[in-house]
């Protein structure tokens, strides 16, 4: 069996923080977890660290706020320096649901080299989530794959599993986004650097305990990175 990590970053997650650990224990009792914490005011930290007497539990303690992306990027660089095979990317709020990684897991062992949990795919569907939210996700999805000539239906989704041989061939130092874009970013990279990517359908379920991190300057950035991304790729610059 693959050497698996899930990486999980935080910032105020307390009220999460412990039941999604035990989620993904429950249904993948061999697989790790590497907590990234921003050094969250409500203490998620220190729930988190309470848990690493558990030998299949990490934490990386980090100085302040840097974001999504950069949390995502230190944890892909400890896993690869500790030797994992897959690593995972997972929400701690529960709307990626633990239930639900096996699916991942199996297109990675089907020969995916990475492979994305898809809300848009036949058999995908989100809970609890306000129309123009929908709207939103699926018409971001639309643009990002028509002007990035990218084949995936959720290129935005944040539940998805690398092989470390693919995170190794993306060049990670180049990447700066963040949120939505950062998917976006990894995606077109893992399509244009000729990777086997998969999707598989999955439940998005939104948050129930805790404040979304979703803001309008998320939005912003991954609008205007995708146009920058996808006006050079059709003028050849990149």
């Amino acid at each position: 069996m693959s050497k698996t990590l899930v990486i999980i970053p935080t910032f105020n997650e307390a009220l999460n923080i412990e039941s999604i650990i035990g989620r993904v224990h429950d249904a993948q009792p061999t697989v790790h977890i590497l907590v990234v914490d921003d050094n969250s005011p409500d203490g998620t930290g220190d729930i988190a660290k309470k848990l690493t007497s558990d030998e299949r539990v990490h934490l990386m303690s980090r100085a302040g706020k840097e974001g999504l992306g950069a949390a995502y990027l230190a944890g892909f660089h400890w896993g690869i320096e500790q030797g994992y095979d897959v690593l995972v990317e997972m929400d701690a709020d529960g709307s990626h649901q633990p239930e639900q990684l096996d699916r991942l897991l199996s297109a990675v062992d089907g020969g995916a080299d990475l492979v994305l949990g898809s809300r848009w795919v036949h058999g995908g569907k989100v809970v609890n989530w306000p129309r123009y939210r929908e709207w939103l996700s699926r018409g971001g999805n639309i643009y990002a794959r028509i002007i990035l000539g990218i084949p995936l239906q959720d290129a935005t989704g944040g539940y998805r599993a690398f092989r470390r041989s693919t995170l190794e061939g993306l060049n990670l130092r180049e990447v700066a986004s963040q949120g939505y874009c950062f998917q976006i970013d990894l995606a077109r990279r893992a399509v244009r650097a000729g990777f086997n990517v998969a999707e598989v359908p999955i439940t998005f379920v939104e948050r129930t305990r805790g404040e979304s991190k979703m803001s309008n300057a998320i939005v912003v950035e991954a609008l205007w990175r995708v146009t920058l991304w996808g006006l050079a790729r059709i003028f050849g610059r990149r």
